[in-house]
């Protein structure tokens, strides 16, 4: 099993600096909750077009006199070369044809998309799930749909008032011919946002990577945001123009959070963010370096005798920092 964690955190500190203007769906306000029922389209077999279209005429002129010439050199006539060929592009064909036959291709992806995205859930944890697939379905009626190969696809007011948006994707057979999909999922949201996931993989796998990317960008941490914190509460400021920042120097960051009427957060809120990882709302050290006031640096990693320290005990200039209020 692949475990996604790893894959997320190695990518922690990456996603976490940029922008916030492709978040629409971790400012939505609350957990989402998606209508079940996914529909996927197929769109243009890439694989065919690339066949058709990824070599000039003249190339594939060549290609075919090549093939040509190699069977006549093992003793077969002119005619029957030609045959050969033409029975071999056929074979081909056929078994493209096969193997695409059916309209099940769209439940196996929203299967696999679903199983996924519980698969994270339960290795990773988060103290809040903040996207579920509503089921405004009674069990015994579902069951009965189930049993009759029927989906999910009319709905009412009352259950539409009760879902933050839909899902729906495409795809198309990879233009790598080695059986892999392009898979696009999109979701709408009622609030008029959206937001779209793509990646490439084969079919039992590339749902994989399309739910850690929905996963990242509906679990990370959102800035400004609340979090509870013994008797107190902090908010999460961000660094200007960036939820995460870096400065040259401590004294660089504390200037910056000062201007955004903010301040750096001391050791131990660092440290008790860390503890709520970035999927519960809180902030990863991971191996980084941390500006704290007063010039100095966190160093989670040098934690003998003490994580405080001075910038010259670390020689670094790329030093991360965010602001509290």
């Amino acid at each position: 099993m692949i475990m996604l964690s790893s894959v997320l955190r190695r990518a922690g500190l990456l996603w976490l600096g940029l922008a916030l203007g492709s978040g629409a769906l971790a400012q939505a306000a609350g957990p989402l909750s998606l209508w079940p029922t996914i529909p996927f389209i197929r769109g243009q077999d890439l694989c065919q077009f690339q066949d058709a279209y990824g070599k000039s005429r003249n190339e594939l002129a060549q290609e075919m006199a090549g093939r040509l010439k190699d069977l006549l050199s093992y003793g077969a006539d002119a005619d029957d070369a030609l045959d050969s060929l033409l029975a071999i592009d056929a074979l081909i064909d056929k078994n493209r044809r096969l193997a695409t036959t059916g309209q099940a291709m769209d439940l196996t992806l929203e299967a696999s998309l679903r199983a996924a995205l519980d698969g994270l859930y339960r290795e990773i944890k988060p103290k809040d799930r903040k996207l579920t697939f509503l089921n405004p379905t009674p069990l015994l009626d579902m069951l009965r749909g189930l049993r009759s190969a029927q989906r999910q696809s009319t709905l009412n007011q009352q259950q539409l008032a009760k879902i933050s948006g839909f899902a729906w994707g495409t795809y198309a057979y990879g233009p790598g011919c080695h059986g892999d999909l392009l898979v696009t999922l999109h979701i709408e949201l009622g609030s008029g946002a959206s937001h779209s996931f793509q990646a490439q993989g084969r079919p039992e796998s590339v749902m994989t990577a399309v739910a850690a990317q929905m996963f990242k960008q509906v679990q990370r941490t959102v800035f400004p945001s609340v979090v509870n914190m013994g008797k107190k509460s902090l908010t999460l400021l961000g660094a200007p123009g960036s939820p995460i920042g870096m400065a040259p120097t401590p004294a660089v960051a504390e200037a910056a959070c000062a201007a955004s009427r903010g301040r750096l957060p001391l050791w131990d809120e660092y440290e008790f963010l860390s503890a709520l990882g970035e999927w519960s709302g809180g902030v990863a050290l991971d191996h980084s370096y941390w500006a704290l006031a007063d010039g100095h640096v966190l160093a989670p990693d040098l934690r003998n005798p003490s994580p405080v320290r001075h910038p010259e005990d670390v020689n670094s200039n790329e030093i991360y920092f965010y602001c509290v209020r």
